[in-house]
């Protein structure tokens, strides 16, 4: 058996028909985790970058009339901080409209808008989190499940040898285990990725609730001096 023979094209083009499907799913799970891993990097980028420059907006002292204003004309390409801002907004507004000027209903009302928003924005920043999830834990399994039937088919191959050496047994064990490398291959990355948004996205999420009660708090002074557009 010569060099070219264990390369790794060679074994993959005479691994048995079930470990070539198994190997191709692998192929097509880590070439869609690689794309949502990019996806979702470039998503959480984009978010701490809105974030970062609302919250500078809202601590520059801007009226609070004129940040709902913004936002409300800005609403597609806002990030989850302005928006959860605009729903605190827009029903503390609604209630004072509707002459309600209790100001725990109101400020209770605001609080519960943007955790709902809060809770929205959450999900979004979320997406494709669990498809990573899925792909660290499966892949490995799915390699290992080519491989034992890889091994199989191997060795069901050479019952009918009289005489078994480790050169006829090499090629089918070594085409059995690239299963397994590959599911390894496609689950390491994802797993990687996985931990890394995880952490990101705790901190925005952390962010986003430490201006929830900031803004509360603002919400609760203006209340108390009568002027809900201030700060």
């Amino acid at each position: 058996m010569n060099q070219q023979d264990l390369s790794i094209l060679h074994l993959v083009l005479n691994a048995s028909i079930v470990v070539q499907l198994v190997m191709l799913l692998l192929v097509c799970v880590s070439v869609t985790s690689w794309a949502a891993i990019f996806r979702k990097l470039f998503a959480l980028k984009r978010v701490k970058s809105l974030n970062d420059e609302f919250e500078r907006e809202f601590w520059s002292g801007t009226s609070l009339n004129d940040l709902f204003a913004a936002a409300a004309q800005n609403a597609r390409q806002a990030g989850p901080m302005e928006r959860i801002f605009a729903s605190g907004m827009r029903e503390y507004q609604k209630l004072r409209e509707r002459r309600i000027v209790d100001a725990p209903t109101l400020l209770d009302g605001a609080r519960r808008a943007m955790r709902a928003s809060f809770q929205r924005e959450l999900d979004v920043v979320e997406s494709n989190l669990s498809f990573l999830a899925s792909v660290g834990s499966v892949s490995p399994y799915v390699g290992l499940f080519g491989t034992v039937w890889g091994i199989m088919h191997a060795f069901t191959g050479l019952a009918s040898l009289q005489q078994v050496t480790l050169a006829t047994v090499a090629p089918g064990i070594a085409e059995a285990l690239v299963a397994t490398a590959i599911g390894l291959f496609a689950a390491i990355p994802a797993v990687v990725a996985y931990n890394r948004f995880a952490r990101d996205i705790d901190r925005v999420a952390i962010k986003l609730e430490t201006f929830i009660e900031e803004f509360s708090n603002i919400l609760q002074r203006n209340l108390g001096t009568g002027t809900p557009a201030g700060r």
